[in-house]
Formats: structure tokens, C-alpha cells, sequence
């Protein structure tokens, strides 16, 4: 976890062969432990960017959870949703390395999820415990629906 939130928002263009520079204000604490970090398409448009050691504490837990269930046979009646689990697990995330300057090479596949062409802007946006990159109207839209409920959100986080 982050000694203080990750905030802020920067726009940065992709170069051709797909690498994008994050700010230093959000690469900084993402490798203060490691270069290693995973990146995670999150939804259409949107990929997370979180510390390994931070990505498999979250995810571990869960993991062995759903492996002892399996051993125990416990989900045999849910083959199909164990199945999309697997599939989701086998795409959704990959490890990637942040190299000088915070520079980062967008993998393929993660490329086609986020929607953004070489050479095209990429907002990167600070969301508290991770970083996240989105394509422009992808943010726009998520912004427009979010940002009226706001004040309410702060008020309930900070009660």
C-alpha cells in the first residue's frame, strides 16, 4: 500500500512501438520496492498499473482459496464458472517492468483493451492505490458519471 494516495491526473502521448512515460509523481512510489509491477485491464479503455508485491498480496489469498476449493471438491457443480475464472486470470493480467523515467511498453493485447493507436494520448491518472491509464473518451465518460456523486463518496470515506 502507498504511504500517501496516488493522485493526479497527465496526459501522455504513446510513441510508436507503444511505450508511454508516467509522471515521476506516480511512477516514484510504484517502484520505491522493484521495477516489477502488473498491469491489469480493469474495463474497456482502462488499464490499472499496481506494484507486484502490492497485485499479489490482493490476488494470492483468493487464489488459494478457489485452489483448496477445487482440491476439496467443493465447486464441481461450478465447472463453468471456474472455467471463465481461468480464462479471465489467463488474460487479464501480466507482469511488466517500468524502466528509466518510469517508461512503460504497453503489451500486445493490453494495447487492443485500452483502445489507444501509436502516437495517441493516453490519460494517466493517480486512483489512490494504483495508477491507472485510460483512453481519453473512456475517462471522459467514466469521469462524467462519477464525478457528481463526489462529495458523497468523500463524505462516506472520511466518517
Amino acid at each position: 500500500m502507498p504511504l500517501s494516495l496516488l493522485t493526479g491526473e497527465f496526459a501522455r502521448a504513446l510513441d510508436e512501438r507503444f511505450r508511454l512515460s508516467l509522471p515521476s509523481d506516480l511512477a516514484d512510489p510504484l517502484t520505491a520496492n522493484g521495477t516489477e509491477c502488473v498491469l491489469v485491464k480493469e474495463r474497456p479503455g482502462c488499464l490499472s498499473l499496481w506494484p507486484r508485491a502490492e497485485w499479489n498480496e490482493r490476488t494470492q489469498a483468493g487464489l488459494d482459496l478457489v485452489n483448496a476449493k477445487l482440491r476439496a471438491k467443493k465447486l464441481e457443480e461450478r465447472w463453468s464458472d471456474v472455467q471463465r475464472l481461468g480464462r479471465l486470470l489467463s488474460t487479464r493480467h501480466r507482469e511488466v517492468q517500468l524502466a528509466g523515467r518510469g517508461r512503460l511498453v504497453i503489451p500486445e493485447g493490453f494495447r487492443e483493451f485500452l483502445q489507444v493507436e501509436p502516437a495517441g494520448t493516453v490519460l494517466v491518472v493517480g486512483a489512490a492505490i494504483c495508477v491507472e491509464l485510460w483512453q481519453p473518451a473512456a475517462w471522459m465518460e467514466r469521469l462524467q458519471s462519477e464525478l457528481p456523486n463526489f462529495q458523497q463518496l468523500f463524505d462516506d470515506l472520511t466518517r
